[in-house]
């Protein structure tokens, strides 16, 4: 490209233009001074190029800023400015606190990935458990309520149960036909959600195994009063975790099958009560001698309180340690509000009598004397049944006391050990009947 000459500038002295050579003296004969030059660069005025433009626009707002600084010498100095850090970018802080994020979202990714498969195993294994549980089991088509075994109660002439005989020990009385309190001092001391749950308390049994480990032992159970009914009516009394995986899947077939007052009152009527009596007909014979029907609250709270330990806590045995549990299960029913605060206080100051224990237990021999009575009648029984007699249960005692007497008096002197007194009306109605110094040593 051709560049243009600038015109020289005669008034500025130029160093680098080189003079030409003049006369030193003009037409007039006097001398002048020599003439000088300028030679001014030529002015580009092409645009940088695009590969070079960026560096060269960076060099000139350099140069400005330094003949501004240059002008600006004499001005007071402006305070330091914040500078605002940029939220996004790649290099600064903001990047670095991005990646942060997503290394943290990446973490927590991974945390949940690997709790779901762990989860998802966990079902699998748990579901594999439950249907080898369910595999040990009857099919459940084939499962019904065990027939209770019949029960024969024999009276005495007064209508009061004399003796009973039967595995069972006692008839079974309906849930309509008992005192009000008599379930619910179950319910309260047993299992206090017994009508919300379905077969199993989750609450029951995250209570039970919480107290389990601040005692470091067996110190509560959690079986809800369904699952103590399936373990009676079909399992063994091992204590194992097959037996207890599989009473709980008894407890939700029964829950399926069966209304809840139907449960409660199979559970009162088969439950084992300590003294060889099962069902709360044979134990309120056993320990009150009287029917259920008649239970006042003291005494069935003290049935209740039976059910945790038949063997340590029977009345007969460990009246203190009973009457103690029985106290229990009184402040369960007031805090439970199945009873008002004043009836506890009232039950717990008025303790249960026992009914007297005859030493001899000559009852037996007349229980005995009907139970082979009824064979020759109706053979095999299939069904409860009651036998009404014309035994006199005042008279019986007083036969009873007159031959213990009578032997300890001339046993010796006549070289006898047993004897046996019949007392009988001139109709042949049998009032006494003893066969014997002790029915229990002559079984």
């Amino acid at each position: 490209m051709a560049e243009r000459a600038a015109p020289a500038r005669a008034d500025e002295p130029d160093d680098d233009a080189i003079p030409e050579p003049q006369d030193e003296t003009a037409d007039g004969g006097e001398p002048t001074k020599p003439a000088r030059l300028r030679i001014v660069p030529p002015v580009r005025d092409e645009a940088p190029t695009a590969k070079r433009g960026r560096k060269a626009a960076k060099a000139a707002k350099t140069e400005d800023e330094d003949e501004a600084d240059e002008d600006d010498d004499d001005d007071p100095p402006e305070p330091p400015r914040k500078r605002k850090r940029s939220g996004g970018g790649h290099g600064g802080r903001g990047g670095g606190r991005g990646r942060g994020k997503r290394r943290k979202r990446s973490r927590v990714g991974r945390i949940v990935y690997w709790a779901l498969v762990v989860g998802l195993w966990a079902l699998i294994a748990g579901g594999g458990l439950a249907a080898y549980i369910v595999l040990q089991l009857p099919p459940i088509q084939a499962l019904e309520i065990p027939k209770r075994p019949p029960s024969i109660q024999i009276l005495g002439a007064d209508g009061e149960t004399f003796a009973t005989r039967g595995e069972m020990g006692g008839v079974a009385v309906p849930l309509r036909e008992l005192p009000g309190y008599v379930p619910k001092a179950f319910i309260a001391i047993e299992d206090r959600r017994f009508y919300s749950h379905g077969g199993l308390d989750p609450v029951g049994l995250a209570r039970a195994a919480y107290a389990n480990i601040l005692r470091r032992g067996v110190s509560q159970g959690g079986s809800t009063i369904t699952q103590q009914l399936a373990k009676n009516l079909f399992l063994t009394q091992e204590r194992t975790l097959t037996r207890k995986l599989q009473e709980a899947a008894l407890a939700l077939w029964l829950e399926s099958k069966h209304g809840k007052n139907e449960i409660l009152e199979l559970y009162l009527n088969r439950i084992y009560f300590g003294a060889g009596a099962y069902g709360v007909e044979a134990a309120a014979q056993r320990y009150f001698g009287k029917s259920a029907r008649k239970l006042t609250l003291p005494e069935a709270a003290l049935l209740a309180g039976v059910v945790k330990s038949p063997t340590r806590l029977a009345p007969t045995r460990d009246f203190a340690a009973a009457e103690r549990r029985a106290q229990v299960v009184l402040a369960a029913m007031a805090d439970a509000k199945l009873i008002s605060d004043a009836a506890a206080k009232s039950a717990m100051t008025q303790p249960p009598r026992l009914a007297k224990q005859s030493a001899g237990g000559s009852s037996g021999y007349v229980a005995d004397w009907v139970m082979d009575a009824v064979n020759d009648l109706i053979g095999r029984v299939e069904e409860d049944i009651v036998v009404e007699t014309t035994i006199h249960p005042a008279m019986q005692t007083a036969a009873e006391k007159a031959l213990t007497t009578e032997l300890a008096q001339k046993a010796a002197k006549f070289d006898v050990e047993q004897g046996a007194i019949l007392a009988m009306t001139p109709q042949g109605a049998v009032r006494a009947l003893v066969g014997g110094r002790n029915y229990a040593e002559s079984q």
